[in-house]
């Protein structure tokens, strides 16, 4: 084998290794897939251990088992998780009236969705100073994302959760106008932090159930952060432990609070290669699923993906997209609590958004 020809296959590969890839087959959410998704989140949303708690100490009598101060989201490992995990669950739940488990899912949301539950729930919050910050604003936004699936169910169990919970949807809309008018610069990584998806769910929460304050503190915020931004180096990304890419989640939340043609025009200098339908990017790469933190890029496949499925009218997009979910998606299941206490939430979330697009 002579060195042109070792030379024209390294070439090849790297061709191949860096082009988005055209989809053959667009991954599907069916009953079957829905059962298996449903069941990863079932079987962590009353798991109390391990769980990672956020807690800070500020006197003994703070010490406590997660469950003491979280009796409705004390399992999945960690309080957003488990407010994702149970936003899984509804979200099956609505779409697939015949999933395999539907009564053992009710009855551990009846268990966990009490009134009494999410009042503890509220209280954590004033625990002591530093309480007040806990879950900003990622466990927010995913509590928000929450109330809103249950906001747009037509059913009796959805009703008496959604009630059940909007004091605590009503305490994280007040945090938000009290934290993004002193919130100076955005919080632009790839982890929980990421102002621009705490941004993103909190805006579809209040355009959805007309909170008029929210909507509008999220989209002044929005502009304030981001209206002047160019040329993102979304060839950086991703970072070794994001499960939220930052170039994207940033034109999710714009596309969202820009009209249509703001959009474009801020889009074709923010991301110019998305714009011109020519992007490449390649799905984020794991080689230990049992590490809790290099399994993000799993999330990251999912979370790319749902941002760029609702970008109308392009094919590269949408490709990327479905490229992304479709690497991911058979990996979450490896039997490794480090992914499977979370994952399922972020693949349903992206299937959730092409579903949105394809009807």
């Amino acid at each position: 084998m002579n060195l042109n020809y070792l030379l024209l296959l390294l070439i090849s590969s790297l061709f191949i290794y860096t082009s988005p890839k055209e989809p053959t087959e667009k991954p599907e959410l069916d009953l079957q897939e829905a059962n298996r998704l449903a069941q990863l989140p079932l079987e962590c949303i009353q798991t109390p251990l391990p769980y990672k708690s956020g807690i800070v100490i500020a006197k003994p009598e703070d010490l406590a088992m997660p469950i003491e101060h979280h009796p409705a989201f004390y399992g999945c490992f960690d309080w957003h998780s488990a407010v994702h995990g149970h936003w899984s669950l509804i979200y099956l739940l609505k779409t697939f009236p015949k999933l395999d488990k539907r009564d053992e899912i009710i009855q551990k949301l009846n268990e966990n969705l009490t009134a009494e539950n999410i009042q503890k729930e509220v209280a954590y919050f004033s625990l002591n100073k530093e309480s007040k910050s806990f879950e900003r604003t990622y466990g927010w936004a995913w509590l928000l994302k929450l109330q809103e699936e249950l906001y747009t169910w037509d059913n009796p169990n959805a009703q008496k959760w959604h009630k059940n919970l909007q004091p605590l949807a009503d305490y994280i809309s007040k945090a938000y106008l009290e934290y993004l008018p002193k919130l100076y610069y955005p919080i632009r990584v790839g982890e929980h932090t990421n102002t621009a998806f705490g941004l993103s769910f909190a805006y579809d929460y209040a355009k959805t159930v007309k909170d008029t304050a929210l909507s509008q503190i999220i989209k002044e915020s929005a502009l304030r952060f981001y209206s002047k931004d160019m040329d993102c180096p979304i060839s950086w990304e991703p970072s070794g432990y994001d499960f939220l890419s930052p170039c994207l989640q940033e034109l999710d939340i714009m596309r969202k609070v820009l009209d249509d043609g703001e959009f474009t025009q801020w889009s074709a200098k923010f991301l110019p290669d998305l714009d011109q339908k020519n992007l490449k990017l390649e799905p984020g790469k794991i080689l230990d699923r049992s590490d809790g933190k290099l399994v993000h890029l799993d999330g990251l496949n999912f979370s790319r993906a749902w941002c760029l499925y609702p970008l109308k009218d392009n094919t590269n997009a949408y490709n990327l997209a479905t490229e992304h979910l479709d690497y991911s998606l058979s990996k979450i299941t490896d039997g490794d609590y480090a992914g499977q206490h979370w994952l399922a939430s972020f693949a349903l979330y992206a299937f959730k958004t092409q579903k949105e697009l394809d009807e």
